[in-house]
């Protein structure tokens, strides 16, 4: 026995990867290496024995996962990215980053929120969420790249794929202007460090706009699509933005977020603990997988990412939309 195999049986904090059968490997190897697919965040106990084997017959706890699961996910066949969502929330330092960055293979892309600070509008009470004062920092280019981009970029390195700042719903003040709104946000993107992989993603349905498409592509920024009971279809977003042109040169970056017609806390509640698919989304899957077999056989990267408040169990979700993938690319070669 080797000492990392030592080491690992002796950290009762180890984590090992499910089991997977020899049609999820098979599955795995035809997806085409542009296409990342994963997962928001990957703490939930819920996946046991789809991500991770159970420990002595129980699941790891979620604090368990959250530090020592990552390593496990990564090795899943499908799991070629994940959202890194708690950035939304606080900024990670370098330190933390490369952390992350050790634990996966030379292939694998993170994608990484940026922190709230910089793109909403307001500053939120605590529990409620509601406005409690203007944000100072909103649109703030140097204190995103200071406390966000510089660090998600040393730390993570070759890891880094697309830095998305998702703009909440922004108000009905900020909204009476769209190509006003539209200008701001263009500029400041424009100013950030130049090199990374940047992409918008908004929560208002007024900015999937010709007004919004053209600021974002003047900035060079590619817009994420927000799979959402908010916004339009992934489809009709996806045109509104030339995502499905012939001549588009930007990567296809979408999240998959949440199930039409659902809250939140409503799917969280009905589709806990999220080791099954309670409302599939066939729609969604079908326009997400023509979406990604197009940009790929055009040579473009594509990074989409799936939250279990999509249809009940995120890396169900991903299988699905890999065999989508899969049969539509068969299709399309015929």
């Amino acid at each position: 026995m080797t000492t990392a195999q030592l080491s690992l049986f002796d950290d009762a904090d180890a984590v090992d990867p499910a089991r997977v059968d020899d049609a999820l490997q098979a599955l795995g190897a035809r997806l085409p290496a542009r296409i990342h697919l994963g997962t928001s965040s990957w703490s939930f106990p819920g996946w046991t024995g789809i991500v991770y084997a159970d420990r002595n017959g129980r699941p790891a706890s979620e604090q368990v996962l959250a530090k020592h699961g990552l390593a496990a996910y990564a090795r899943h066949p499908l799991m070629r990215t994940v959202s890194l969502d708690r950035t939304f929330y606080a900024p990670l330092s370098r330190a933390e980053f490369a952390h992350y960055a050790g634990q996966v293979p030379a292939s694998f892309r993170f994608v990484v929120k940026a922190p709230a600070a910089v793109t909403d509008p307001v500053i939120r009470r605590s529990g409620s969420g509601e406005p409690a004062r203007d944000n100072p920092s909103f649109l703030d280019a140097a204190a995103a790249t200071t406390a966000f981009v510089q660090p998600a970029l040393q730390g993570l390195g070759i890891h880094a794929g697309p830095l998305v700042f998702q703009f909440p719903p922004l108000g009905h003040r900020l909204l009476a202007d769209v190509p006003r709104l539209a200008a701001r946000i263009a500029a400041f993107m424009a100013v950030l460090p130049r090199g990374p992989l940047y992409a918008v993603e908004v929560r208002d349905p007024q900015l999937v706009c010709a007004e919004f498409a053209a600021a974002l592509r003047d900035a060079g920024v590619a817009p994420c699509l927000a799979v959402h009971a908010r916004m339009p279809p992934a489809g009709e977003q996806a045109a509104t933005f030339s995502l499905d042109a012939a001549d588009c040169r930007l990567p296809l970056i979408a999240r998959w977020n949440l199930h039409a017609g659902r809250r939140y806390d409503e799917a969280r509640s009905e589709y806990a603990p999220f080791n099954r698919l309670v409302e599939e989304d066939a729609p969604t899957r079908a326009a997400l997988a023509g979406l990604a077999c197009g940009a790929a056989a055009a040579g473009r990267d594509v990074f989409i990412t799936v939250n279990n408040k999509a249809e009940g169990s995120a890396p169900l979700s991903v299988q699905r939309l890999a065999e989508s993938i899969t049969t539509t690319g068969d299709r399309t070669a015929r």
